[in-house]
Formats: C-alpha cells, sequence, structure tokens
C-alpha cells in the first residue's frame, strides 16, 4: 500500500510539474511578451517570410509586387548592426550617413523610395503588423514607386532586435 501511494505521489507530482505555468502580467494586465529568439534555422527564412507578406499585402491594396534585392538586404544588415552599437533607432549611421547615403555605398543605382526601423523583442510579422499600423512606415511599405525591398536585422545576447526594411525604386 505504501509503495502504490508513494508511486502515485511521484506521479502527481511529475504531472504538476509538466503544467504551463500562467504567463506573467504587465502593468497593463496584458501577458508581457517573451523575446523572439531567431535560430540558426530560421535566420535563412526570414527575409522570405518578409517578404511573401509585404507582397500580399501590397496585392491586397492594388500595389505591385517587390523582390528582395541583395544590395538593399546589404545596406538594411549594415544599418540594424549600426543602431544596435548606437543603441538608438533612428536613420542615421554612426558616421552621419543617411539611408541614401546606405543605399549608393553599396552600389544601389536605383533611388530610395524609404526606409523603416524598429527596436523590438518581437518577431518580424509582429514588427510588420507594428509598421502597417503606423501612417508613415505604411507609406513606405504600401509606395506604389516601389520595385525592390532589402530586410535585414541584428538580434543582441539579450534578445533585443534592431530590424531595418529598405524601399527603392
Amino acid at each position: 500500500m505504501f509503495r502504490l501511494i508513494s508511486v502515485l505521489l511521484a506521479l502527481v507530482l511529475t504531472v504538476a510539474a509538466c503544467a504551463p505555468s500562467a504567463p506573467q502580467i504587465g502593468a497593463d494586465g496584458k501577458p508581457l511578451p517573451k523575446a523572439y529568439r531567431i535560430s540558426a534555422r530560421d535566420a535563412g527564412k526570414i527575409q522570405f517570410r518578409m517578404l511573401d507578406s509585404v507582397n500580399a499585402l501590397r496585392a491586397a491594396a492594388g500595389r505591385p509586387a517587390v523582390q528582395l534585392e541583395s544590395r538593399l538586404n546589404a545596406a538594411a544588415a549594415t544599418h540594424s548592426k549600426d543602431m544596435s552599437r548606437q543603441n538608438r533607432p533612428w536613420h542615421f549611421g554612426s558616421d552621419g550617413s543617411s539611408p541614401i547615403d546606405r543605399i549608393s555605398r553599396v552600389g544601389y543605382g536605383g533611388p530610395l523610395v524609404g526606409e523603416v526601423i524598429s527596436e523590438t523583442y518581437e518577431s518580424e510579422l509582429e514588427t510588420l503588423a507594428a509598421w502597417m499600423d503606423q501612417p508613415d512606415t505604411r507609406r513606405v511599405i504600401m509606395s506604389v514607386e516601389a520595385r525592390n525591398m532589402g530586410f535585414s536585422w541584428h538580434q543582441e545576447s539579450n534578445g533585443k532586435i534592431w530590424w531595418t526594411l529598405v524601399m527603392g525604386g
């Protein structure tokens, strides 16, 4: 009998340990977000998920699709890393460069339509949703002049992600 009770008690404790813990609640009464970690496996897919999502939004609004452009990706990657070093999300590089300077440095010959940036712990798709909620960033993403897109990020060891999306004509 004692053995049966011990086994049942161990089983109950094991099952209780497997139960999900309640999420931590913030001051606003909503669950606190968890940092989105970019795995090596996902890193190669993120740009294409963003491209597909942007093009789906553009198609729904009757806008032409954009293509990923490697030089714009390079400009976006450079700026994401630079924003992390500066620890501030803004459109100027630590050397005073503008988005126009950055696309010129990588050899992109088309015009700059706009640059969209973010400092967050959220995924690329959550970030895109936030961008689409703001008129100025939405205008860049949905611009009829846009033909090419560059997209990149830099993730810090604490999970913070610096996202940069560049649209070119």
